[in-house]
């Protein structure tokens, strides 16, 4: 079994030899996310939430993915599409370690799962925020609940995985105001990938806290055609807005992240709601920027493009091709072709 160590400067050295997978299960209207990676002989599987309580799903996910050990489970709260399919995860599997945040409800399906947790030689464990952990090559920060308030979703545990220089975060059900807290409390809240509080809902997902995390890819759970209406409309639309790639287990399916700790790749696997959908691929080197569309900031990222040229190519819009650059001061013949040869830009509608 292998063991959680406190993070330290030096097991934060460790050498990645393997790529990290992040399995975004499409669990319907709940949660359930894997980590995936290998360290020299050792295989690490980490699982932040176990979905709804009506459903097998997650288990015969992962069954599929042929674990047998997973290191450490994470319940972000203990709201029944959370905390759904822990039982038969622990049933179904050697589990090293479950994280809870302490709340407890009146719940078949919590004492249910408490139980299986308790009656097994699982080490159980309430993390809080400002504690950091060391599992293999990943690191994993608390960034909430400091406290208990008795809120199941205020005090959600939150977390964020850094794997290299990738960091994904995730933050259950949690509101707004406690989103505030975390960037009042933490200094690590920004991260790569975001997954939406509150299966997108408008409870979650501050202007302030998108901000700040600053995020290049968003990622919903939410069942298709839900009775809440996740993702709710605002939310997407300040997604879109802020520039930032999104994608929703209702649309997509499972979406799937690999990455070696410096690049990554997303890929998406139709599941029965998503049959239509067929498997799509976008790793971040092949994302074009589109200057009819982008934000100042997406626009930074092409070559001889600071943040004067940035505006000025956004108030010069529409544009028909890329020539139409070297209408913007400073963009010269020579500065147009390296443009070109970066492959970044394009020109949509």
């Amino acid at each position: 079994m292998n063991t959680i160590f406190p993070a330290n400067e030096e097991n934060k050295q460790i050498e990645l030899t393997t790529d990290l997978t992040v399995h975004y299960i499409d669990a319907g209207q709940a949660d359930a996310t894997l980590f995936q990676y290998k360290h020299e002989d050792t295989y690490y599987h980490i699982l932040y939430d176990a979905g709804d309580w009506n459903k097998n799903d997650v288990v015969t996910y992962l069954q599929n993915q042929q674990i047998e050990l997973i290191d450490l489970v994470i319940i972000s709260h203990p709201h029944a599409d959370h905390i759904g399919q822990l039982p038969g995860i622990m049933e179904a599997f050697d589990v090293g370690e479950v994280w809870m945040s302490g709340n407890t409800v009146e719940s078949g399906v919590f004492i249910n799962s408490l139980e299986a947790v308790t009656e097994s030689d699982t080490d159980y464990y309430e993390p809080r925020a400002g504690e950091a952990f060391q599992i293999g090559p990943m690191e994993i920060e608390v960034l909430h609940p400091t406290e208990l308030t008795g809120g199941l979703n205020e005090d959600s545990i939150s977390v964020r995985f850094t794997y290299g220089e990738i960091s994904f975060l995730f933050t259950g059900d949690a509101y707004k105001k406690q989103e505030l807290m975390m960037i009042d409390n933490n200094k690590t809240v920004k991260a790569n990938f975001l997954h939406l509080g509150h299966h997108g809902s408008n409870t979650s997902t501050s202007p302030d806290f998108l901000k700040v995390v600053d995020p290049e890819v968003a990622i919903y759970s939410a069942g298709q055609d839900n009775s809440y209406g996740h993702p709710h409309m605002e939310v997407i639309q300040q997604i879109h807005e802020a520039g930032i790639i999104l994608y929703g287990t209702d649309m997509d399916g499972t979406i799937i992240v690999s990455t070696d700790g410096k690049e990554y790749a997303i890929d998406t696997i139709e599941t029965k709601a998503n049959v239509n959908k067929k498997p799509e691929t976008k790793p971040k080197e092949e994302i074009c920027i589109d200057i009819n569309q982008a934000s100042p900031k997406q626009l930074q990222e092409i070559i001889h493009i600071g943040e004067g040229r940035a505006e000025a190519i956004i108030e010069s819009r529409p544009y028909k091709s890329l020539d139409e650059l070297m209408k913007i001061n400073g963009i010269s013949e020579g500065r147009l072709k390296d443009i070109e040869e970066q492959g970044l830009a394009c020109v949509g509608g």
